[in-house]
């Protein structure tokens, strides 16, 4: 995985719209990039609900939060709509920029899966914090409490 203290590798990916989103997308703010499995799945739907609840603690705090998974567009729109998601979700499907990040892999059931992490990179792009292996359960509020750690 990527450290703390190097950028954030450049990209372009679309979101759940078919929107492409860029580094400079974010520029400005904070950003929580969270890579999690697969779509409509457990623990991957509690995620999602739990950043879309603090939605506006994380507007509040001058972040946007982002998932990151390699499902595609449709089947992010899919999960967005199923669960009425605000937050983004960026579809890497050819895994370019999860393998750019380092991310690691595990398996279940013979089947191999991307890890739970998230990057916290500041306004200028720059990795201030990554999470490994990431319990699903209020790490939303981890990650907030961070942000507000490093923003003062």
């Amino acid at each position: 995985m990527i450290e703390s203290g190097q950028k954030l590798p450049e990209f372009s990916l679309q979101n759940q719209d078919g929107v492409t989103r860029d580094n400079a997308s974010y520029a400005g703010k904070w950003l929580v990039l969270y890579v999690y499995p697969k779509d409509d799945t457990p623990g991957c739907t509690i995620q999602g609900k739990s950043f879309t609840a603090t939605k506006s603690d994380f507007d509040a705090a001058n972040a946007v939060v982002v998932g990151l998974s390699a499902d595609d567009v449709a089947s992010h729109k899919s999960f967005c709509n199923k669960f009425s998601f605000t937050i983004e979700l960026l579809a890497d499907p050819d895994t370019k920029l999860l393998n750019t990040l380092k991310v690691g892999q595990s398996e279940w059931k013979g089947t191999m899966y991307w890890d739970r992490s998230t990057f916290l990179v500041d306004p200028s792009g720059v990795v201030r914090k990554t999470y490994a292996k990431v319990d699903p359960n209020g790490h939303e509020q981890t990650v907030l409490a961070d942000i507000k750690k490093l923003s003062s």
